[in-house]
Parts: C-alpha cells; structure tokens; sequence
C-alpha cells in the first residue's frame, strides 16, 4: 500500500485525530480487560443477580428452541461482575465463522420463511438460519453484551430475529446502479430519500422492495434502507409490537429524515471531510461493535471495505464498498451482479480489482488481475495492515430493552 495514500486516508484533521486516537485507546484499553477475561468471546449477559437467574433457564430454552445441543455451549459465571458469558466449546480463536454453514458437526440448514411481495402476498424465500446467528454470535472473534435492562433472553432473541429479516431483505435485490449518476426514486413514495408527505414510512420503505425497477441507488443507501426495512418489518409485521414500532418510527422521523443518520458519525472518521465535532454523535438505529476479529462475521452485520487506491477512490461510488453479511460465506449483491451475492474472497477481489478499472465484471472482464492467496489473505485484514475490511462492525440497538442515545 502506498504509505502517503495511508496516511491520507487513515486519519483525519489534527483536531479529528485527536479523538480517534482516543476512542483508538479506549478500544485498546477495552481489549486488554477483556483478555483478562477466562472468556472474551460470545454472548455476556450483565446485570443483578435476579436477572441473571432468568437468564440461565430462558437461555437453555431458545438453545434447544434452535437444536443446539448444550454440550456445544460452555456457561461462564462470574458473581464479582456479576456476568455470565456462553461461548461456543471446541473452537480456539483465528477460525472463521464464514464456514460454519459447512460444519457437518453444527449442523445448520438454510431456513424458508415468507418475503411479501406487495398486496397482501409473499412468497418462499431461502435464508440464513437463526441457529447459524446465534452459533456465530457465540464464536470466537468478539463479545456481545447484553447490559442492565437488556439483560434479558428476549433481547437475544430479537437481536436474532432482526439480524435473520436484514438478512432476509437483502437476499433478493436488483436495484439500479446510478454509477455517479444522482440517485433515482419513485416519486409516488420518495422525494430523493425522504418520504412524500402523507406517506407512512413502512408504506415507502415497502416500495423500495415491490418495485425495486424504479429505483436507482448507491450501496450507501442501499444498506441503509436493507437497516430501516428489517427493523421496522421486525417490530411491526413479524413481532407485532405497536410501541417499539412507534418508538423507532418517531426516531427515523425525528429530523424528517428517516435515511439519515442511523449509524454512529465515528464509523467514518477516517475521511478527510470528517468534522471533530462528528465524534460523538450516536446514530438513530445503529451501533458500532468493536474489536472484531478480522475474520468474524454474523449474520446481518454491516461492514465496510475500503478502496485503499488513491486514484480510483475519487471515483464517485467507489470509495469503498458498505456489505451486508448474509451469512454462509455471502456479502450482498444489491444490483445482482454476481447472482445476487459475493463469496467474501469475491467480494475482497471486488473492491481490489476498482484500482485495475474493473467497474462491472461482464464489462471490464479483460482488465481483471490476478490476485495471490497470499494477498488475499492480507486483503481481509485492517487498513492500516495493508488489507481493506474496517475493523469494526455496525448493527442494530437493543430496542425495547435499553436506554437510547
């Protein structure tokens, strides 16, 4: 990697940089208390100790709701913090969750639910399962807590169920490409990304997904809508919870804007534009996971690939590229370019191959280069490694369950 492209796209302004690198240390300072930990990885759950006998008996309960034979999970206690941590046994970390689905011993299967389609039809639709969510949020390569009033089985189990609907939703789209073009929407629902007035939002976020022809949009954008579609459908459709519904419906709309904002500022505080004052702002329906290993992804994470080439990523539209992950080994693919997913070895080859003007597969075919396993390999770890995949994850709040930014 160039070090003076480095250099220009791994930090900010001199005031900017000066809370990167402190939420840099609180990440490391985090880090280290967790390697102190007899386990740093899978599912904690924090609180009282009366919650936490709650806890033991539902979590036995959505384990075998999930075939998931409880010698494959190991519970951890610990009465000073007051936690209890399950892991999945047998796995050292460095191993990939990429592969699971194909672990004859965790026997998971794709799961068939019903999509709709628009005037009160659906459809079948394979997907992701909720055991492979739950198995990958137990693997090793991060932690996720569950804190205070979140501290609750049901909390997980929404988690579940919102990150298999991200999943879901973003299984089959063949949205258009503006390729630096402005973004086109249909006018009936959307006014350029805000919805006409009159129009409920679950109505135009439907249509963004029934008449997908009419809608021309980047992956920024795309992502963000895949977010808003799932939660709300979750809370709205699948969970039929009128009061979360409202609550997050009100958040989107806060600032008449509900594709705005969702995600924390400091996910892009590495761009050059990124203002200081940015640094704390929180987003309306996301939250930053951090650390995650390099190589560990669940199911309906959002992650961000960055163009590490100085040429091309003044290219408007590829920066770098913002994915979903959709579990068994599959990024989305929003305008179905590649059979409407990307192996995650593809998906790396994407973003590298921009730098050697491959923009479109069946185009640019003659200016493909080839790529090592070697740098591969290199490619999937942090920029400032010479790879491209941000070392972090985004994903939704616990709504319902904890106190909101």
């Amino acid at each position: 990697m160039n070090i003076n492209f480095a250099a220009r796209y791994l930090s900010v302004r001199s005031i900017a940089r000066v809370g990167a690198l402190f939420f840099g240390m609180m990440a490391a300072f985090c880090w280290a208390q967790q390697s102190e930990d007899s386990i740093a990885f899978g599912v904690r759950f924090v609180c009282a100790e009366a919650q936490l006998q709650q806890v033991e008996p539902a979590m036995q309960q959505l384990l075998q709701s999930l075939k998931i034979p409880s010698s494959m999970v190991q519970e951890s206690k610990d009465a000073l913090r007051g936690s209890l941590t399950y892991s999945l046994k047998g796995v050292t970390p460095g191993v990939s969750t990429l592969y699971m689905a194909w672990r004859q011993e965790l026997d998971i299967h794709d799961a068939t639910l019903q999509i709709p389609t628009g005037r009160g039809k659906s459809r079948a639709i394979q997907t992701v399962s909720q055991k492979e969510i739950l198995l990958a949020l137990l693997h090793p390569g991060r932690l996720t807590e569950f804190r205070g009033t979140a501290c609750n089985v049901e909390a997980l189990r929404d988690n579940i169920g919102i990150r298999q609907n991200i999943v879901m939703w973003a299984e089959d789209l063949t949205w258009e490409w503006p390729d630096g073009t402005a973004a086109g929407w249909n006018p009936k629902f959307w006014n350029k990304g805000t919805p006409v007035r009159g129009i409920p939002l679950y109505d135009a976020l439907n249509d963004l997904f029934f008449n997908q022809a009419k809608y021309s949009i980047g992956c920024y954008t795309a992502t963000k809508i895949v977010f808003v579609q799932a939660v709300l459908d979750y809370y709205h459709r699948i969970k039929k919870d009128p009061v979360v519904t409202e609550l997050i419906t009100k958040r989107l709309l806060s600032d008449g804007e509900p594709l705005v904002r969702l995600e924390p500022a400091r996910m892009w505080s590495f761009e050059d534009d990124f203002e200081p004052e940015d640094m704390f702002r929180e987003g309306k329906l996301l939250r930053i996971i951090e650390p995650a290993a390099h190589d560990n992804f669940v199911p309906g994470d959002w992650s961000y690939f960055l163009n590490t080439d100085k040429r091309t990523y003044e290219k408007t539209g590829y920066e770098g590229s913002n994915a979903l992950y959709l579990g068994r080994n599959r990024f989305d693919d929003y305008y179905n370019d590649n059979n409407h997913h990307y192996a995650y070895r593809e998906k790396l080859a994407e973003v590298y191959q921009w730098r050697n003007d491959v923009f479109s597969r069946s185009h640019d075919w003659a200016k493909i280069q080839p790529i090592s396993a070697d740098l591969l390999e290199k490619l999937g770890h942090s920029p400032e490694q010479g790879g491209l995949l941000m070392a972090y994850r985004v994903v939704p709040y616990y709504f319902g369950f904890e106190p909101l930014p």
